[in-house]
């Protein structure tokens, strides 16, 4: 039994935020509003008068529900702002049964079953009235369980698909950023030093030591501070600086980034790719990194010099597909991605809304 009824959810759920299904979707709302909008006046008229009337009752129907899937649900109910919904919600209300009560009013009387007189009393009544606004409020009401029921699935299917791609991902980069190679140059770096130069190795295995801290404890987290992500970075760039000659970085913050919060690791696979493929010994190659927190938007730009002679790039990897993907789940629509490439240099561009 609990079987099949699991097996419905899943159809239901699919019905509902499966992108194939949304002009069945619509279909099936625009039968609900002419349903609702010929049961309010089938009663009442008759002739070419029930279809004026059915005309009329559609906008009636049709105002307060898409005004409430549209506007009142995504800006108000789900921020949780829920005065300001039931206010705006019985405006919505009141606006569509005015209107059809004077569009109502308009069709001549030969239309009517009810005389005139009759009806206006009857229609104009605080007991009419009152059960107009609650019978179209309940209607309006079985939208926003849909709605709301449609986005609750929507959002426990992002979320686990987040975690599952946010976990490969994660570890794929740990997996390739801190790998035993890249661990024995710094070691070996360091015993050079020592005897050379015992200030530098030591401030050498502080950066090393802080880094695989970050990437194995604090990376396990859903949030961490943008400062410390930044750090992250900087101690990445500084190991690679003292492993290779010729390479300068610059790492640039504007505006208040202490109390930002965002995923992490999330700009490492693009500082990653700028040093692979920038491994000019020869000539100059730099990696400079631009951070702008303002208006509520984080700005990343991640620019890199480009080597005289190209270089084969490597198959496999975290992939771009893999890093589109995940900024997808965090940030859903929030967030652009732009990349711009010249013959001596290599831009990301990294937009993202807090």
């Amino acid at each position: 039994m609990s079987i099949k009824n699991n097996g419905q959810t899943a159809v239901l759920s699919n019905l509902l935020v499966n992108p194939k299904f949304k002009y069945f979707r619509y279909l099936c709302l625009i039968v609900v509003l002419v349903l609702f909008a010929y049961l309010n006046v089938f009663s009442g008229f008759k002739g070419r008068g029930l279809f004026y009337a059915f005309i009329l009752s559609l906008p009636a129907f049709a105002f307060p529900i898409y005004i409430n899937i549209y506007l009142l649900i995504p800006r108000y109910l789900v921020k949780n702002l829920f005065s300001r919904y039931a206010i705006l919600f019985a405006i919505a209300i009141s606006i569509a049964l005015l209107g059809l009560a004077i569009s109502l009013n308009s069709i001549p009387e030969y239309y009517r079953i009810i005389e005139d007189d009759a009806w206006l009393e009857d229609s104009l009544s605080i007991i009419n009235i009152a059960f107009a606004f609650v019978t179209l409020s309940l209607i309006v009401v079985g939208t926003t369980s849909v709605e709301l029921f449609r986005r609750w699935t929507l959002y426990d299917k992002q979320i686990t698909e987040l975690e599952e791609t946010t976990m490969q991902s994660e570890l794929q980069q740990l997996k390739n950023q801190i790998n035993p190679h890249f661990l024995f140059n710094m070691l070996n770096n360091a015993n050079i030093l020592m005897k050379e130069d015992p200030g530098e190795a030591s401030q050498m295995l502080v950066k090393l030591n802080d880094m695989l801290q970050y990437q194995l404890n604090d990376s396990t987290r859903n949030e961490v501070f943008l400062s410390a992500d930044i750090q992250f970075l900087t101690s990445f760039l500084d190991l690679e600086k003292i492993r290779r000659d010729n390479f300068e970085y610059i790492v640039s913050k504007e505006g208040d980034i202490h109390n930002i919060q965002i995923p992490p690791l999330l700009f490492i696979p693009f500082v990653e790719n700028a040093v692979k493929h920038n491994p000019d010994s020869n000539n100059l190659s730099y990696v400079h990194l631009y951070f702008e927190v303002q208006n509520n938007e984080l700005s990343f730009i991640c620019e890199n010099s480009k080597p005289a002679i190209p270089i084969k790039k490597e198959q496999g990897g975290l992939g771009l597909s893999n890093i589109k993907r995940r900024l997808e789940l965090l940030y859903n629509e929030n967030y652009s991605l732009s990349f711009n490439e010249t013959e001596i240099t290599y831009t990301v561009n990294l937009h993202l809304k807090l």
